[in-house]
């Protein structure tokens, strides 16, 4: 099979130690990038990936957000899914006894009620500086403005994260997306969307290609969709069990560089 387009994770997957692009990385992508197309596919808002992009020089390409919740091309929204208000205002009424970190995301907003450690790490990872206004105001605001959120991140300790995750399972399971990233994070978005219908969306409205021409590389549970649905599904080797049993092909750690190791060898790069 003739592969002719990239999908990528960056967190645990694209990025090194550092967190950020290795020098292997970047002149490996930039060697392949006016070969075929290198998108980035991510959790992360908008404004914490074009920085990569810029660094990749693939500024021209689309970007999917939110893992699928936004897709951009030429800056502009193409798709745009968000989790309903009523379902935020349920959250927030039970998360005043939980007491957890909630951020809330449409498009380039990021809303946090304080600037607290989860604030301070996710300000770091991303290279994006947060807004502070509570969730009850936030809340206020977008139904005004008519808009939901793309992404809802919770974050606390794992007891309370639990009880997030539980109460939304209960209430919501059938339209939510539950990931849990990490035992102190829980990612929330809305259950009509994946990264692997953000990649067919693009595949069949922008691209004209086919699922089966498609590598794709990823590391966590909101990857496993993807991995198993493309052409080419490439775990690296810090990924989660549930992508390494799905995998076509396990390659080093995204801290070893294993997205252009592996890149360098599909396409025989030296």
């Amino acid at each position: 099979m003739e592969y002719k387009i990239v999908f990528t994770d960056i967190d645990g997957t694209l990025l090194n130690y550092d967190r950020e692009l290795s020098p292997t990385t970047i002149k490996t992508i930039k060697t392949l990038k006016d070969e075929l197309p290198f998108v980035l596919i991510s959790a992360r808002m908008p404004a914490a990936m074009r920085h990569l992009q810029k660094d990749l020089d693939i500024e021209k390409q689309p970007i999917i957000c939110y893992n699928g919740g936004l897709i951009l091309v030429d800056g502009e929204a193409v798709s745009s899914t968000e989790i309903p208000l009523n379902i935020l205002e349920s959250l927030l009424d039970f998360n005043q006894e939980q007491k957890c970190h909630l951020s809330l995301y449409h498009k380039d907003e990021w809303f946090v009620p304080q600037n607290d450690q989860w604030t301070a790490r996710e300000e770091n990872n991303t290279q994006v500086k947060a807004q502070l206004k509570s969730n009850r105001e936030v809340l206020d605001t977008w139904k005004k403005e008519e808009k939901g959120a793309h992404k809802i991140m919770a974050m606390g300790d794992e007891a309370h994260i639990d009880a997030i995750k539980n109460f939304l399972d209960k209430h919501y399971g059938a339209q939510l997306h539950l990931y849990r990233s990490k035992p102190t994070y829980l990612e929330i978005s809305d259950k009509k969307i994946s990264k692997l219908t953000a990649i067919k969306y693009l595949l069949d409205n922008h691209f004209n290609l086919k699922t089966e021409e498609t590598i794709a590389f990823g590391d966590n549970y909101n990857d496993v969709e993807m991995i198993k649905g493309v052409g080419l599904g490439v775990a690296v080797g810090n990924a989660r069990e549930e992508v390494l049993e799905v995998a076509n092909i396990i390659t080093k750690s995204g801290k070893e560089d294993g997205v252009a190791q592996s890149l360098k060898e599909l396409f025989k790069i030296a």
